[in-house]
């Protein structure tokens, strides 16, 4: 019934960066309801007694990481350039959020499959190179089981073909890494669950950690559009 009454759908894509990692992802769909609605833009509403902003987000960040490639998808009651969509929204953010793209919605969510991610880390007591050989020793294992949590309960899963790891810098305490790890609605694989799994069976946990999520990608490796 209300299909009629909007124009297009619209995805958004933004970077997520800073203090404002420490936000939960229910507080971020908050924010931005918010700064929708001081943007002034012809945001669609859903129809009903308790109308509210149609917002969806194709892969949630989780608490604590911070990304350069998050995207989000409302409706428009009217057409607009996509620069003046971009510029209205970044008009209205918070400091750490900053929207750098927008285009008609393409791909669906469950089209997403994999996703990157830098991973900082430092270590006290161990060189960023000794860290990096136990962790290739363990990543490089027959199987690499790890306790995966759901809403049915805990399960173990092999999560070896799930993930792989690539441009590896270590430099005195410092180890810098890419990471690549399934994602969306079939398996999604936190990379904080792989390092906490290394960290439990080798005793190699690092003292500080930061993960950027740098890209979003379908089954081919294209970026998510």
């Amino acid at each position: 019934m209300g299909n009629e009454l909007f124009k297009m759908t619209v995805r958004v894509f933004y970077r997520k960066l800073g203090r404002i990692k420490y936000i939960s992802h229910l507080d971020m769909v908050r924010c931005i309801s918010r700064a929708l609605k001081r943007s002034g833009l012809p945001v669609w509403h859903t129809l009903g007694f308790h109308p509210h902003v149609y917002l969806t987000f194709a892969l949630p960040l989780a608490l604590g990481y911070e990304s350069t490639c998050e995207s989000m998808d409302f409706r428009l009651t009217g057409e607009l350039p996509m620069e003046e969509v971009v510029e209205r929204l970044n008009a209205v953010l918070p400091e750490g959020v900053r929207c750098y793209r927008a285009a008609p919605a393409g791909q669906k969510p469950e089209a997403i499959a994999w996703a990157d991610y830098e991973i900082t880390q430092e270590f006290d007591g161990m060189t960023a190179e000794a860290a990096a050989e136990k962790f290739a020793a363990w990543r490089n294992r027959e199987t690499v089981p790890v306790v995966k949590k759901g809403k049915k309960g805990e399960r173990v899963i092999d999560a070896k073909p799930h993930f792989s790891v690539r441009e590896e810098r270590a430099a005195g305490d410092t180890l810098v890494f890419t990471m690549r790890a399934a994602a969306g609605n079939t398996l999604n694989l936190n990379p904080t669950l792989l390092l906490e799994a290394f960290a439990a069976e080798e005793g190699v946990r690092a003292d500080w950690m930061r993960v950027v999520r740098t890209a979003v990608l379908d089954q081919d490796g294209n970026p998510f559009e």
